[in-house]
């Protein structure tokens, strides 16, 4: 009877047929099959995509992605500047782009920039261009050429103060502290987030636009400058709006915040080219992508969720539409800077290639490549670059100094 019991009738064609339910399928136990998470998915896409396009450095890069990122302190000129630099140098942290700069002074003789005072000088604003030799290989020949080092440029983003702890170092940096003044001390972010920015070269009286300015880390680093006349800050979205209005009143005093010289808006970043066009000295394009270190490691806000597939698939061109918007944005003669936090090529080298393209056939307007070769040069110590990297200059994660990925390239507009 208890056999009978654990059986169930199924009618057919030639009869009854008895089926044992354990044996039995249905269709609806279907949905307790386990669903693959999107940071699973989106490892197994860029196990795919990026185990071609960076061959044997893949299993290196692919092991710092899933490992804890490391931080940059980016110290805020507004609050104690000198007791806050203190505070982390007391912890065995330097000034990554500081040390950058006594590199500059080993190769070029007649600079002089040896403390902390005499970085600050008004003098070395009016320095002259300075040229070091480099050795180059071309065509399986080696060359020496002559490398330009614009020592404004240098010296000018030099107020930019970024702490960071020795390649192979894992110390963590505590959670910023208000000072006397309410004003936080410092800002956690990837220490390659402040490449785009000293990129851009930021001078003396310049209008920069910010396009895609949310949620706030690169632009408190262009307000760090201090060189800024006027700054716009946009970003599409209401929300990531108010969270950079919150970063900036954290950091910036209010009088500063609220002034004319500082503008926060939320404007769609394609519309801004034909707006505001021929406007900004200086713009910076950076610009939503794949975030591949975020896709990795959160599950909230994954562009690989099976829902947001399609809003992925068209990053590429709305990436192109974004830089195009940035391009005819700027001055004849002013700069742009491109950057992504994603290894993609298709993100990165082919979007610039693309809105070089679009900007002459379709506006008329012609864009240089400038060669930001010398950033691999300065920076070598504190981050790993792609050598081979086309277009542009790229950080690479590796576990002894695991920042980015980040990816910028600089424009400047001919006419």
């Amino acid at each position: 009877m208890a056999a009978l019991v654990e059986c169930r009738c199924i009618l057919r064609a030639r009869g009854p047929v008895l089926t044992f339910c354990r044996y039995k399928y249905k269709k609806k136990w279907a949905a307790t099959i386990p669903k693959i998470s999107c940071t699973k998915m989106a490892l197994q896409n860029f196990d795919m995509n990026y185990s071609v396009q960076f061959g044997e450095q893949w299993p290196s890069i692919r092991i710092a992605l899933l490992s804890e990122m490391k931080y940059g302190a980016l110290v805020n000129n507004f609050a104690e500047t000198e007791k806050v630099m203190q505070e982390l140098e007391h912890l065995n942290a330097k000034d990554f782009i500081f040390e950058s700069h006594r590199k500059i002074q080993n190769s070029v003789p007649d600079a002089s920039v040896d403390s902390q005072e005499e970085r600050k000088s008004a003098e070395l604003l009016d320095a002259p261009r300075r040229h070091v030799p480099v050795e180059r290989s071309s065509g399986g020949e080696t060359a020496a050429q002559e490398q330009t080092f614009d020592s404004n440029l240098l010296y000018n983003t030099s107020n930019i103060k970024c702490y960071t702890f020795a390649k192979g170092d894992i110390s963590r940096f505590a959670p910023a502290r208000p000072d006397i003044t309410g004003m936080l001390s410092y800002y956690l972010m990837d220490a390659a987030s402040v490449m785009p920015v000293l990129a851009l070269g930021v001078r003396p009286g310049d209008a920069v636009l910010d396009i895609c300015a949310a949620p706030g880390g690169k632009t408190l680093a262009l307000l760090q400058t201090q060189m800024c006349c006027y700054l716009a800050a946009n970003d599409i979205s209401a929300s990531r709006t108010l969270r950079l209005q919150r970063v900036l009143h954290s950091y910036i005093p209010e009088n500063f915040c609220n002034s004319d010289s500082i503008r926060i808006t939320s404007w769609d970043g394609r519309r801004i080219g034909e707006v505001e066009s021929n406007r900004f000295d200086k713009v910076l394009v950076d610009v939503p992508c794949t975030t591949d270190r975020h896709s990795l490691m959160e599950e909230d806000n994954n562009i690989f969720h099976k829902l947001r597939t399609k809003e992925r698939q068209m990053f590429p061109l709305l990436q192109v539409e974004l830089l195009v918007s940035g391009i005819r944005s700027v001055k004849p003669g002013g700069s742009v800077v491109y950057c992504t936090c994603s290894l993609s090529q298709l993100q990165n080298e082919c979007v610039v290639e693309r809105a070089a393209e679009v900007v002459a056939t379709d506006h008329d307007i012609h864009v240089e490549l400038e060669d930001l070769g010398h950033f691999r040069e300065l920076y070598s110590n504190t981050f790993r670059f792609q050598s081979t990297c086309r277009v542009g200059e790229l950080i690479l994660p590796h576990l002894t100094a695991n920042f980015g990925p980040m990816y910028f390239c600089k424009l400047s507009r001919v006419n």
